[in-house]
């Protein structure tokens, strides 16, 4: 199996421009390597942060072109393994998350990660790995790699671990793939504007649903179908992520609009991904056992 190192290429923004650095085929698993969201910068808690090349965040290993993506398909990308670095890092400045207004100085926290735990202070967490930036070129204009939209980007959705599988409309030949920005663990909303914060590496499989047309995101895993959107605020977000998975029902179902929209409102989810980039990312989520009984997939 092919390993991306993440010496070979990395960008700090999703764009058609971009030259691939590497072409994977079809249906290929290949293994690629991340930096943590600050380049590996960050060695100990008493590093002076004036020393940070504030641009170097966010870098993702990339990208890959996918032999045979084109615009009008959708690129197809099961996780099937995440590695993670044993230190973690995380950091809150003034300005920044939900609550930035409340912190007078930036803050640095470097913490063990071992054992499937995350040693904090004196507590021990439960490492739950997943993936913050994910996602192929845009349409338009390049978008950095801290922000999300329809071509995935820093959506943090802490549903895109192992187990998943995401579909990306592609916009550009190719798709022009690439992902980075891992945690060791990220609660919904990100509140502080970083989870635990660590570089490894993560195992992918690749292909390309020729025909499939989406307009954001999609994720499922073994239990739940679920539509990922971006926005300026959660509001637009929870209203755009609900309109399409419940038009998807609507699409792949003899349910009527009224009743779609009802039987989301009865079994499904509107959970926020997170509250902090500069568009905020919402997932509507939908049980396949309720799929199941409707005799019908979404995809």
């Amino acid at each position: 199996m092919k390993v991306i190192a993440k010496t070979e290429g990395n960008i700090y923004s999703f764009s058609k421009n971009h030259t691939p650095i590497y072409t994977a085929q079809d249906g290929e698993s290949l293994t690629i390597e991340t930096f943590d969201c600050f380049t590996d910068q960050i060695k100990s808690e008493k590093q002076p942060l004036a020393e940070l090349d504030w641009n170097q965040i966010n870098p993702a290993t990339g990208p890959i072109y996918v032999e045979g993506a084109q615009p009008g398909d959708a690129l197809k990308v099961t996780i099937l393994a995440i590695e993670t670095d044993v230190k973690g890092v995380m950091m809150v400045g003034p300005g920044l998350g939900a609550l930035g207004e409340q912190v007078e100085e930036m803050k640095v926290k470097v913490m063990h990660v071992r054992y499937g735990r995350v040693l904090f202070n004196q507590l021990s967490l439960p490492v739950r790995k997943m993936i913050g930036v994910i996602g192929v070129a845009p349409a338009g204009e390049d978008v950095n790699c801290g922000t999300p939209g329809a071509h995935g980007g820093n959506m943090d959705n802490k549903m895109v671990t192992e187990g998943a599988t995401l579909y990306f409309p592609v916009h550009t030949p190719g798709a022009l793939f690439a992902l980075g920005d891992l945690h060791a663990a990220m609660g919904d909303g990100e509140v502080s504007v970083s989870g635990v914060e660590v570089a490894g590496s993560v195992t992918v499989k690749l292909e390309v649903i020729k025909g499939m047309t989406i307009e954001q995101p999609i994720l499922e895993n073994g239990r739940y179908f679920t539509q990922i959107a971006s926005a300026e605020t959660l509001d637009e977000a929870a209203k755009l992520a609900t309109d399409l998975l419940v038009n998807r029902l609507v699409a792949y179902s003899n349910l009527s609009f009224e009743d779609a929209l009802m039987l989301m409102s009865a079994v499904g989810n509107v959970e926020v991904c997170q509250m902090v980039d500069p568009l905020m990312t919402v997932r509507a989520v939908f049980p396949k056992s309720i799929l199941d009984q409707l005799e019908t997939k979404l995809l």
